[in-house]
């Protein structure tokens, strides 16, 4: 049975190295930083004013601190992000400007070797994250789409799924993901699932409708079916049906019902959701009102790692998160 203390051992063994971008302004990541120092999960760098982030924490010898403002890597990283981003009209003066932005400085120690990964969120909006990774770090080549997914770890009282956990995808990016979208949300999914809860993937693409039910009609149904196809093209191993409902994607007594020959209807451990909207109201109701652990924000796609945080999220969810980052870096 998955436990998170599994991440916690793997994550101990690897010797990653992570940036916080937000060590700065944000107590929870001074925090966090302290038990990952502590506990030996990872090496750690904070990006910011040392004196304001020393003055949060006497705890923090063993972490790395860069001020991005006054850094003896920022000429390197200059020249390197005029590289990348000319051809957007970034020149020397724009590039300087961008690396003062902590998330930008994060992306470049990423992208040149200097960190394994980074992880922040905890007082930023998504898109400010996600947008400099997108410009530096870029995702991985046969995936067009990064996205995002949250680990759902059931409890004594309430256990489900195969090895105790589950999987909901796309929860926190992708608003309105096209059938290739969703292709590619389902395939970074199944990897994520595979890689840290060894289990077997069972894909459910969820709807109002089963199979058919809702009608034949509806853009939503159609891009499901569609997608479902196009994930079989890359990987025929893969269990994958639907479209279907929530329930029968979850309850053996309704799947005989409305999909007696599926071998998901059931059974199925990954959720992947038509729009943001499901998958973000969805998520966060199995996290609220089943009383359960949602893991992540966990993005998927990049060609190196930087995962997400929800605003929301307490100094645990950001030590756990850390494992994760430094687990996805192995790879």
């Amino acid at each position: 049975m998955f436990k998170i203390s599994d991440l916690f051992k793997e994550a101990k063994k690897l010797n990653k190295t992570i940036v916080f971008p937000e060590a700065e302004y944000s107590d929870r990541i001074i925090k966090a930083a302290q038990i990952v120092l502590k506990k030996k999960l990872a090496n750690v760098i904070l990006l910011g004013n040392p004196k304001v982030i020393l003055a949060k924490s006497n705890k923090l010898k063993n972490a790395v601190i860069i001020d991005p403002n006054n850094s003896e890597l920022t000429a390197e990283f200059v020249t390197e992000l005029v590289r990348l981003r000319k051809h957007k009209g970034v020149d020397e003066n724009k590039a300087k400007e961008l690396l003062s932005n902590t998330f930008y400085f994060a992306s470049m120690l990423v992208e040149m070797g200097y960190a394994d990964g980074y992880l922040g969120g905890a007082e930023t909006a998504t898109s400010d994250v996600l947008r400099p990774a997108l410009q530096i770090i870029k995702t991985k080549d046969n995936i067009q789409t990064a996205s995002s997914c949250f680990m759902i770890v059931g409890t004594k009282k309430l256990g489900f799924g195969e090895n105790n956990v589950m999987f909901v995808a796309d929860s926190a990016l992708n608003i309105n993901p096209s059938a290739m979208q969703l292709r590619d949300i389902v395939l970074s999914t199944a990897k994520t699932a595979k890689r840290f809860c060894n289990i077997t993937p069972r894909v459910a693409m969820l709807s109002f409708s089963s199979f058919g039910s809702g009608g034949d009609e509806d853009e939503s149904i159609l891009k499901m079916r569609e997608a479902i196809e196009l994930v079989k093209k890359e990987d025929k191993e893969l269990y994958i049906d639907g479209e279907m409902q929530l329930d029968c994607a979850l309850v053996k007594e309704v799947a005989k019902v409305k999909a007696k020959n599926s071998l998901v209807a059931g059974h199925a451990n990954i959720l992947i959701f038509p729009d943001l909207n499901a998958g973000n109201i969805g998520y966060k109701l199995i996290e609220r009102f089943g009383r359960l652990q949602a893991v992540g924000v966990i993005m998927q796609g990049f060609k190196k790692p930087i995962n997400d945080l929800s605003r929301g999220c307490k100094v645990r969810d950001i030590v756990v998160m850390t494992a994760i980052t430094c687990i996805q870096a192995k790879d």
